[in-house]
């Protein structure tokens, strides 16, 4: 307290460095002209924050007591999203060491297996994981059913689910062929001519899959543009829906 002043008044305190850098950087026009909602000041603002948007709601304000049981859901589909993610960053690194082409598929394979250093272990993780999440899709989506998860309001995403089954298998199918090995060869070779079999547009189905009537050149650079940026993208769309729709239909299923 300063000389002069009465006893129990005190001056009021500026806001300071940290203050002022705050107020600078995030009470400033450029910051308020991109993100146009002020800070939600009543609980009633934050729940609608988080509700409406895709990657606040991942975490929401309020739960059911159930969902905090393991078994309610074994975490299985925040396991294959996990396994996306670890997907997405091995499968980056690889790219550094792989180019799709038939003079060097397989020497690049070969090269990651001997000459780079974690090579083999990068290409193993990235291997296994894919492994992993085929699997616990398939279990999340059993898990589902056999729970009665996919009953109105929830139907929609039930469908966006089975889209994200079809992407994941194919996305296990397509980097199935980038080893250009004898066995990539003819387990392409063998499940294009199934999808070929079928009735009216398989032939020509097959004929865009593999940019010709056999499995070469094109088809590698398909698959891999396919596995590396087409089908990914798609996934990570259809997963932000997903999620979206879990806490627009009210959460995650309980039992009544």
């Amino acid at each position: 307290m300063a000389v002069g002043d009465r006893p129990g008044t005190e001056r009021p305190k500026g806001p300071g460095l940290l203050g002022l850098i705050y107020e600078k950087v995030f009470h400033n026009y450029v910051w308020q002209s991109i993100f146009r909602s002020g800070y939600p000041n009543t609980p009633r603002n934050q729940m609608l924050v988080v509700a409406t948007n895709v990657f606040l709601h991942l975490h929401p304000t309020r739960i059911h007591k159930t969902h905090v049981k393991i078994t309610h859901t074994y975490c299985l589909g925040g396991l294959s999203f996990f396994l996306f993610l670890g997907l997405t960053v091995t499968g980056v690194l690889l790219m550094f060491y792989y180019v799709p082409s038939v003079e060097r598929a397989y020497t690049d394979i070969a090269a990651l297996e001997t000459n780079v250093r974690y090579g083999a272990l990068m290409r193993n993780m990235h291997r296994w994981m894919a492994h992993g999440m085929v699997i616990t899709v398939l279990l999340h989506m059993m898990r589902v059913f056999y729970t009665g998860a996919y009953k109105p309001p929830r139907e929609f995403n039930w469908v966006v689910g089975v889209i994200l089954l079809i992407l994941t298998l194919l996305l296990s199918f397509t980097g199935y062929l980038l080893p250009w090995d004898q066995l990539a060869l003819w387990a392409i070779t063998v499940g294009t001519n199934i999808v070929g079999s079928a009735p009216v547009l398989g032939d020509s189905v097959v004929f865009v899959m593999r940019g010709g009537f056999e499995v070469g050149p094109n088809a590698l650079i398909r698959f891999y543009t396919l596995h590396v940026i087409g089908l990914p993208l798609i996934a990570a769309i259809f997963m932000a829906v997903h999620f979206w729709r879990i806490r627009r239909d009210g959460g995650m299923a309980r039992p009544l």
